[in-house]
């Protein structure tokens, strides 16, 4: 869909009702549970690696130099060339693969919600064709979150609901380019801000509580019920636009269905 027709629908967005999207969320979690599991699980098994880019430097610093950590604190030069630029890489790479297996996650979403019978590809938007666009989109939001922690860290506490939009966009709109796709989370970010925050804090508090009542191991069978407000809060706000894409492949029909 094109940006002026979302920024059209999200404009005229009806008033959506809190306890409604918590109910059809839940409903929708009963389908797909299985399916956020193990996106849960893949995202931790490739989380890890992205994990060792911090220690590796550390590791050769300490080998090279074994006195770097013999005094107490962290040395300046460590922080500044070390530390800091592994978090920022961190952050970008699992940003960039958090936005690539959500995305997988919404579209399986849709598929189960709208009866589409189609195979879970978890890796969907694992492509060629992709990859650039959502580094470039992990690129420009690590640069808006890092902004905006500098001034104080009320304007992150801001951007972090538009930010989290993105895959959501991104799943449902692929053809947008990056600056589109940023440009439309933050117009329903901040349309809908309270909102969205709302069902996320209390479908995430949910979903850590019960994962606790299963012995904590739930909470990685139960992680994925906080994302799917925002899908309910997209779908009833903008709704789905069927493209080639949702078909199988030897159909070559250009139909086009919307959904709203």
């Amino acid at each position: 869909m094109k940006l002026h027709l979302l920024e059209e629908k999200i404009e005229k967005a009806p008033q959506l009702d809190f306890g409604n999207i918590l109910d059809e969320s839940f409903e929708l979690f009963k389908k797909v549970w299985v399916q956020g599991l193990v996106i849960n699980l893949l995202t931790v098994v490739f989380t890890i690696p992205c994990m060792f880019i911090f220690y590796v430097p550390m590791l050769f610093l300490g080998l090279s130099n074994p006195e770097a950590f013999a005094d107490d604190g962290t040395p300046p030069v460590l922080l500044l060339f070390v530390m800091i630029p592994a978090y920022v890489i961190i952050f970008f790479l699992i940003f960039v693969l958090n936005t690539l297996m959500r995305a997988g996650f919404y579209r399986i979403c849709k598929q189960q919600d709208l009866g589409v019978s189609t195979s879970d590809n978890y890796f969907y938007y694992f492509k060629k064709e992709y990859l650039s666009k959502v580094f470039l989109v992990a690129l420009m939001s690590v640069g808006i979150a890092f902004a905006a922690a500098l001034l104080c860290m009320l304007p992150l506490f801001y951007v972090l609901v538009p930010l989290n939009l993105v895959p959501l966009f991104f799943a449902f709109n692929p053809d947008l380019s990056a600056k589109e796709l940023l440009k439309a989370s933050f117009k329903l970010g901040t349309k809908k801000w309270l909102l969205i925050f709302g069902v996320t804090i209390v479908a995430g508090f949910a979903a850590q509580v019960v994962g606790m009542f299963l012995c904590f191991v739930g909470v990685f069978v139960t992680a994925s019920f906080s994302l799917i407000p925002q899908y309910m809060v997209y779908k009833k706000t903008i709704g789905f636009y069927e493209a080639e894409e949702e078909k199988p492949q030897e159909n070559n029909t250009n139909e086009n269905l919307f959904l709203k």
